[in-house]
């Protein structure tokens, strides 16, 4: 599910895992982590391990894996790409989660296959290919607004406003926004604007009739673009909008929608319903069925989730395009093909 803080780490950590990795040295597994709440990239061990064991001849065997720390111990991750697509790579190096190192792991050629998020731009702009997760291991961590219950009392309307631009953000789009404000140093103001104007957002509309909302953020760069979409559509409705962004992760932002400090934030449906439902489990790769369990956990919070989109932001796997093209690959299934 969506971590959503990534770290800043830096070339000279690279080093030392290549130093590691051709070294031939070999470490034990990085601690656990838990399996339910997202979290931020730990410190990664420099030296890569061998999985508990290898699946003989297929094109995960071949290969190395890359991935967060804690990604022998998740579900979603190692142990997931085993028992749901029958994955088995020659080796694990813990890297950070979806974050630089994972990046430039995966075009050195430390790592074969590593873990980005579906929308990161780094995955256009570097020609990467990302596998399609064909038998839905990730849980469904679809773009999703979530309202204090109260603002949809006082403006009943506001979600028949929203609604229809969620329905339109797809994936593709939300990778775009993305890459025009972090990699073209765009004014995500503008992009968020330039987007609703070709999905057919038009200015003047009064069933705001002045209400006050305040719009938040958590503190990265895709929030705030997703920010500026709700704020700019109840704006153009008669909305009057307060803004107050990066305002840190979800422990900070999540008592702060509760509280009153904010009434709306774009969420991510999988990992906010396990952080309310304190890991219980509830997420699926089902996006209705993962959004219905959601308005069930808000409601007695005074929060409510609207529509969510089609977009994404979840972990996913990818390669180069010269690995795909090299053995086939397509999906998380074609890894456990047979090696040509």
């Amino acid at each position: 599910m969506r971590a959503i803080r990534r770290a800043a780490l830096g070339a000279t950590l690279l080093a030392l895992i290549v130093s590691a990795c051709t070294s031939g040295g070999s470490s034990p597994s990085p601690t656990a982590a838990p399996t339910t709440a997202p979290s931020s990239a730990a410190s990664p061990s420099t030296e890569a391990s061998p999985p508990s064991s290898a699946a003989g001849g297929s094109i995960a065997s071949q290969l190395t894996l890359g991935g967060p720390p804690e990604c022998p111990q998740r579900p979603y991750c190692v142990p997931g790409l085993k028992d749901t697509y029958g994955a088995e790579f020659k080796l694990f190096l813990p890297l950070d989660a979806g974050g630089p190192l994972s990046l430039s792991a995966i075009k050195s050629g430390l790592v074969d296959v590593t873990l980005l998020f579906t929308s990161d731009p780094s995955i256009q702009t570097n020609s990467l290919v990302l596998l399609d997760d064909d038998k839905h291991l990730q849980k469904s961590d679809n773009i999703v607004p979530v309202v204090r219950t109260d603002l949809l009392t006082k403006a009943p309307g506001l979600a028949d406003l929203i609604n229809p631009f969620m329905a339109k953000l797809t994936l593709d789009q939300l990778t775009d926004l993305n890459k025009q404000v972090q990699v073209d140093g765009k004014d995500a103001k503008a992009v968020a604007g330039a987007w609703l104007a070709a999905n057919g957002l038009t200015t003047g509309g009064t069933s705001g009739n002045g209400t006050t909302v305040t719009v938040g953020s958590f503190n990265f760069a895709e929030s705030e673009t997703l920010g500026e979409i709700l704020a700019q559509v109840l704006e153009a409705n008669g909305f009057k909008v307060n803004r107050k962004f990066d305002l840190g992760n979800r422990e900070v932002v999540f008592p702060a929608l509760k509280k009153g400090d904010i009434d709306l934030i774009a969420e991510y449906a999988a990992t906010v319903l396990e952080f309310v439902n304190k890991g219980a489990g509830e997420a699926s790769s089902d996006p209705a069925e993962t959004a219905a369990k959601l308005k069930a956990r808000l409601d007695p919070l005074g929060l409510t989730a609207l529509d969510f989109a089609p977009a994404t932001d979840q972990n996913g796997f990818v390669v180069t395009k010269a690995t795909a093209d090299k053995y086939g690959l397509k999906t998380l299934s074609d890894l456990a093909k047979p090696a040509p």
